[in-house]
């Protein structure tokens, strides 16, 4: 996806990092202050230290070796919610226990990429947590993976600091985008799921975040990173899937959920638009389905 200008033709200045294995860019009108800055490295480092399952010494590490009750931050506790939201509209399709299929599959900490003989099945939240409000209460060590929200939530806690300096800002990463609000809405481009070069269309975002899945992200052997657990396999039938909604950590966990449940279903729980929600979804047969986006323009 592309973040081309802010609220004004004004020059503006683009700060790239990289983090939580992704490219970050935040681009405001003037360079941020420094405090600024070291405030969105550490809830970063916070993050990353708390949700990775790629480092040993995260909470995430501690959850897998040893059950028993594990301290959430009060400022985590929204995603933790969010992911038992999600449990339930997908049925147990959304599921932060998926971390052990995949680290089986090769997408392990050494990320290997190659898969095991024998590939663990995904349990379900209520055989593993007892309870999740204010800690997350195991019955049992669990490896956990928030990769279907975890990185749109990590861009809203850094669209809410950089928020604190300016009130014109795109947060980016890697794609999964928070906008501040804007009179001149900014046009992203939709990449096309089979040649990222392209585009498959454009929407205009005044507001909120857009993010979005796909299938030909993180791909090895016959496996990707977004797994069905009723069959402990990767998700087929989508190719990608794109969802406009008020916060990133929304839209992040909804993009996946699209890959496992009807859109129509999904928007039953949801308000923030008529629709509940914006999306785009391609599927592998070549269908497109698709809400009534603002400045929506296909190329297909």
């Amino acid at each position: 996806m592309t973040t081309p200008g802010m609220n004004s033709p004004a020059a503006v200045h683009d700060w790239v990092f990289d983090a939580i294995g992704t490219r970050w860019t935040v681009t405001t009108p003037a360079p941020l202050p420094d405090d600024v800055v070291d405030a969105v490295r550490a809830e970063i480092d916070r993050i990353d230290l708390a949700w990775s399952r790629f480092r040993d010494d995260s909470a995430v590490a501690e959850m897998a070796r040893t059950a028993g009750r594990h301290p959430i931050a009060e400022s985590d506790q929204p995603l933790v919610d969010w992911y038992r939201r999600l449990y339930r509209l997908t049925r147990g399709a959304v599921t932060p226990l998926v971390g052990q299929t995949l680290a089986d599959a090769g997408y392990d900490a050494d990320y290997t990429l190659r898969p095991a003989a024998r590939v663990a099945g995904i349990p379900g939240w209520d055989e593993v947590i007892a309870g999740h409000d204010g800690a997350l209460e195991l019955r049992q060590p669990a490896l956990l993976d928030v990769g279907a929200a975890g990185k749109g939530f990590a861009a809203d806690r850094v669209a809410e600091i950089v928020g604190r300096a300016t009130d014109d800002f795109v947060v980016d990463a890697g794609g999964d985008m928070v906008v501040s609000p804007r009179t001149r809405g900014l046009r992203v481009a939709l990449e096309h799921p089979m040649d990222p070069t392209k585009a498959i269309g454009v929407v205009t975002l005044d507001a909120g975040a857009i993010c979005a899945s796909a299938s030909n992200r993180r791909v090895w052997a016959d496996w990707h990173h977004i797994v069905d657990p009723r069959t402990a396999s990767p998700a087929r039938e989508v190719l990608a899937t794109w969802v406009i909604a008020p916060s990133a950590m929304e839209a992040d966990g909804l993009a996946t959920a699209l890959f496992f449940t009807p859109a129509a279903f999904l928007r039953g729980d949801f308000d923030h638009h008529a629709e509940g929600f914006h999306h785009v979804t391609v599927r592998r047969n070549g269908s497109v389905e698709h809400t009534a986006i603002p400045g929506l323009e296909l190329f297909l």
